[in-house]
């Protein structure tokens, strides 16, 4: 009997641990399933490119995957069962069904997190997934068609985190015809260095951003948010990009989860509670080389997918595969097309004195998502012309293990 692998979510976590993982081992002994609720590999670090006006590649899932022997499932997961060893998954015409597995990957990333503020879900876009950013796109469109007829042309992004300043820099750089505030809790790039948060301030100058600084935003509606001061801010478009939350499917199925709902891993991104289970991105509560839990971020997808690989590679193959480091180095960040911010921290998380901006930055960041687009999307570059065989004690069917280890 085959050794079966599950692999929940296609972005830069699950894409890469699917491909590596069908690239290095047997299929002689392994069958690997990819589950993803879309058929394309989305770059989700393009998508307020994507929601600006700009056209952002996304490579077919089953081309991805054409000649890996990984099997794509088109679906979306509405529970796992790790007594049962077993994943629900709904497909896109409502048909349930379960798939069953020997080692889990779970990698189903993130989404946007209200934090209860009221009106989020009615009233607020956000670009955390394509059909997400699609609407904001098509809702763009229709902002700056009216606002070359005299309507409403406002656009505010809540949140200053990397995702909230890349949003208002692109948008307001590919629709100038458009209004863009960004509206920031703190000091805006608070965790930037000065140099850095100087260069910050001139580029939304340049680009005609007003950034409301120290503002809290505690309703949104149809047209405008309400702040705690009082203040009423009127919007044709709010874009909420003030955090991420990941599903709850880890947290209803049993395994052990953090407050805010991310699997608990040990430094391999195996379960502390379910040892057939790994997790990683945004899903893995993983701790970094630095002591401090890692970001969500897509560095930290790519540390953490390629440490799980290595992980059930050694495991099932007996055979010693390295380790990946989970390193946290820094941020990129874009500021339109022709701007940026490579910004380098200490080993505490802490920014640097120095950092890089301007265009070599931003050709930098483009560089990475190049690479990274590149990586994911060719997974059979390379392949072993000898991939690993299993050791037996990978071949004995999951419930027959636990019987054997409980005697």
């Amino acid at each position: 009997m085959k050794h079966r692998i599950v692999v929940l979510g296609a972005g830069y976590a699950g894409a890469y641990a699917a491909g590596n993982l069908a690239r290095r081992l047997s299929p002689a002994d392994t069958e690997i399933t990819v589950v993803n609720a879309e058929p394309d590999f989305v770059q989700r670090l393009r998508l307020h490119q994507y929601a600006a006006g700009q056209e952002i590649e996304a490579p077919k899932l089953a081309d991805v995957f054409e000649g890996t022997g990984a099997r794509l499932r088109l679906g979306r997961v509405t529970a796992v069962d790790p007594e049962r060893r077993v994943v629900a998954v709904a497909d896109a015409d409502g048909d349930a069904g379960e798939l069953g597995y020997d080692t889990l990957v779970y990698a189903l990333g993130s989404r946007v997190a209200d934090h209860g503020v009221p009106g989020v879900a009615e009233h607020a876009f956000d670009v955390t997934g394509r059909p997400s950013a699609q609407r904001l796109r098509e809702h763009l469109d229709g902002l700056e068609s009216r606002a070359g007829q005299g309507g409403g042309r406002s656009v505010l992004v809540v949140g200053d985190g990397l995702t909230g300043i890349e949003t208002a820099t692109e948008v307001a750089e590919s629709r100038p015809g458009l209004s863009v505030t960004l509206v920031a809790r703190g000091e805006l790039g608070a965790r930037l260095s000065a140099g850095a948060r100087d260069h910050l301030r001139r580029a939304c100058g340049r680009l005609g951003i007003t950034v409301l600084e120290h503002t809290v935003v505690e309703a949104v509606e149809a047209t405008r948010v309400r702040c705690a001061d009082g203040t009423v801010l009127v919007s044709d478009a709010t874009v909420w990009t003030a955090g991420f939350a990941v599903s709850p499917v880890a947290a209803a199925g049993g395994l052990e989860v953090t407050p805010d709902g991310r699997i608990v891993v040990d430094g391999t991104m195996r379960s502390v509670s379910h040892p057939d289970v790994y997790a990683a991105g945004d899903a893995a509560y993983a701790i970094g080389d630095n002591g401090l839990p890692l970001p969500m971020s897509c560095a930290s997808a790519g540390y953490t997918g390629m440490r799980a690989t290595d992980a059930i590679l050694g495991r099932l193959t007996g055979r010693s595969t390295g380790s990946t480091s989970l390193a946290y180095l820094g941020n990129h960040i874009s500021l339109g097309r022709r701007d940026g911010i490579l910004q380098m921290v200490d080993g505490k998380g802490t920014a640097k004195p120095k950092y890089l901006g301007g265009r070599k930055a931003a050709r930098i960041k483009a560089g990475i998502l190049r690479m990274s687009l590149w990586t994911t999307s060719h997974p059979t570059f390379g392949i072993p012309k000898r991939q690993h065989r299993l050791v037996a004690t990978a071949l004995i069917p999951a419930e027959q293990a636990g019987r054997v280890a409980g005697h």
